[in-house]
């Protein structure tokens, strides 16, 4: 199953327990429904920032591939030479 699938079909059970708990379809015997409609929306909240967070941090961290660009520029490089040579107009 690839990445996708699995965190796909995590977070649709994730999301639906939460909405079953939220609507009080699925009730938490040892917590007061009261409690739980004030304490869903945090942990919703709470999540987002985390995600959010985690996000930024990646995106803050990414490092830069100098000789991975070198490498692609020169494949397209030899690309566009191949297709010359087979009469192919490119650029």
């Amino acid at each position: 199953m690839a990445r996708l699938h699995r965190v796909s079909l995590y977070s649709s059970i994730l999301i639906s327990i939460y909405l079953l708990v939220l609507f009080e379809v699925l009730p938490i015997p040892v917590i007061d429904a009261g409690i739980v409609q004030e304490i869903l929306p945090v942990l919703l909240v709470s999540f987002g920032s985390y995600s959010l967070w985690s996000l930024g941090w990646g995106v803050f961290t990414f490092r830069d591939c100098p000789e991975a660009y070198h490498e692609l520029l020169q494949e397209i490089n030899e690309a566009k030479n191949d297709l010359r040579s087979r009469a192919v107009t490119v650029d």
